[in-house]
């Protein structure tokens, strides 16, 4: 896709490592601009991650609870979690079910990608549906992790986001793309 629009095409000149954590690797790039001149960009590079849309025997969608410090709230969300380095997707999106909900699945079923912050950071979080849900224990958090799980229906996790309390841009995405397949719209 880049290629069809390299009228609009920035190339890096030079590229400097800002800050580096355990989560974020922050950059200062200088870019050529398609018409010539140059400029700084500063951006977040991050591993990506998966969302699990998980749907339970009787429809309804598992969810977390947990506090997310950055917006000093608790944030009601779907399972997700970080991509380790050389792992893949659908790998990712099982050990974060069953490491934040203590459910596995039967049937897992791909249904695309996402770029939450594209004017600042590269992250991208691959999109999960899984069905045939089966509880195999209790969850088993990250050190510093805690949070609740619950479950709701498409329509009342919907009801959630017009209402404001769901605001996390992947849980809202995912429910989009949750409605769409299972209505059978995809």
């Amino acid at each position: 896709m880049e290629d069809d629009y390299p009228h609009l095409r920035e190339e890096e000149i030079e590229s400097t490592q800002v800050f580096r954590g355990k989560l974020l690797d922050v950059r200062l790039d200088r870019v050529r601009l398609p018409d010539g001149g140059s400029c700084w960009r500063e951006y977040v590079k991050h591993q990506g991650a998966v969302v699990v849309i998980a749907q339970l025997d009787d429809g309804r969608l598992l969810f977390v609870r947990q506090h997310r410090y950055p917006l000093r709230r608790t944030i009601l969300e779907l399972p997700a979690g970080k991509i380790d380095a050389g792992e893949e997707i659908l790998v990712t999106g099982k050990r974060e079910l069953l490491e934040e909900t203590g459910h596995q699945a039967a049937d897992w079923r791909y249904l695309g990608v996402m770029h939450p912050c594209v004017g600042y950071s590269d992250e991208r979080i691959e999109i999960f549906l899984a069905r045939g849900l089966r509880r195999e224990a209790e969850p088993n958090l990250d050190s510093g992790e805690f949070l609740d799980v619950l479950s709701l229906s498409l329509a009342e996790a919907l009801a959630a986001v017009r209402s404001g309390e769901v605001t996390d841009a992947k849980t809202i995405t995912g429910l989009f793309w949750a409605e769409k397949a299972l209505l059978g719209g995809w």
